[in-house]
């Protein structure tokens, strides 16, 4: 699956670079401060999808003393950091382009170019939409489209996904705003236009932050897999029961998990230990994206009166 998502990535930089380059071209040539803010739209997405196959080489970069647990992280770091571009770059520059233009609007020059920019950008965005919803479509095991974004630990397999679709209707709003200038002769709508464009990439990055933002901070697994843990893990003959369980996200394929655990009061250290190994083994087994197990044990010893102590390991 991680190539199919490297395929959606690539084909997004790919668009996205001739995209930008053939805007900047119509933009400056027509005097169109919409094509201008669709030019930085597709170059902040090319930026974008560079920053995120980094994250994911970063990612994969096996662990040493300096990062014992890996480099996991970075994919989340680098998320977040495509968020806070499409927000500064994409979304302010193109509502600022827009301002300026609704201020002082100035007439587009020869708009056919700009049709047809636009019409070749649908093309290609679209293709590109199209590779990020079926790889996409392929992660969402029956779950609706909303809820596998959320639940979602793969930052780089929704990304792609929001910025295409951002694009695609970016695109849409600039050809009916421009359509409408340039037969009403109301050249305020290429400005309005941009700024529409640049709230719409705000939005986008507003919600791919937090979903980044959740992942970098340390989201544990789901209240359904800890409830599925918890059974195993009290079916072994040692365990009375899983006082508590700590989970964290490394990476989307990388779980760490810490269990507190009580033990029977009458079994010695060796079978605490054998216990616990039957269980990393169980764990592991069952939820293969677990790489590491901790056991915390916690047993009660007799004390007078019949009462029952913690005993701290």
């Amino acid at each position: 699956m991680k190539a199919k998502n490297n395929a959606s990535i690539y084909s997004a930089l790919a668009a996205n670079l001739l995209i930008a380059v053939t805007k900047f071209i119509a933009g400056g040539f027509t005097n169109s401060s919409s094509m201008i803010s669709e030019g930085i739209h597709s170059m902040v997405d090319t930026v974008n999808q560079v920053l995120l196959l980094y994250g994911l080489k970063r990612s994969h970069k096996p662990a040493d003393s300096t990062r014992p647990f890996g480099y996991g992280k970075e994919l989340y770091f680098w998320s977040f950091i495509v968020s806070i571009l499409i927000f500064g770059l994409g979304g302010g520059i193109s509502i600022y382009q827009g301002i300026i233009h609704i201020i002082k609007p100035e007439p587009v020059t020869d708009p056919f170019w700009n049709y047809m920019v636009l019409a070749m950008s649908a093309i290609f965005e679209g293709t590109s939409l199209i590779i990020a919803i079926k790889a996409f479509d392929k992660l969402r095991n029956g779950q609706t489209w909303w809820a596998a974004i959320v639940k979602s630990k793969d930052p780089s397999s929704f990304l792609v996904l929001f910025e295409d679709g951002a694009a695609v209707l970016g695109l849409a709003i600039v050809f009916v705003f421009m359509l409408i200038g340039h037969n009403y002769n109301m050249h305020y709508m290429d400005g309005v236009a941009s700024v529409l464009v640049g709230l719409l990439l705000v939005f986008v990055s507003a919600i791919l932050a937090r979903e980044s933002r959740s992942l970098l901070m340390g989201e544990g697994i789901a209240p359904q897999t800890q409830y599925k843990i918890r059974l195993l893990v009290e079916k072994d003959e040692a365990v009375i029961r899983v006082v508590n369980i700590l989970s964290t996200y490394q990476a989307p394929d990388d779980v760490i998990l810490m269990l507190i655990v009580e033990f029977e009061p009458d079994i010695d250290t060796e079978d605490i230990t054998a216990s616990i190994e039957r269980v990393r083994l169980a764990i592991k087994t069952e939820f293969p994206l677990i790489k590491l197990v901790f056991v915390q044990p916690q047993t009660y010893t007799r004390v007078p009166n019949n009462l029952f102590e913690i005993k701290k390991p």
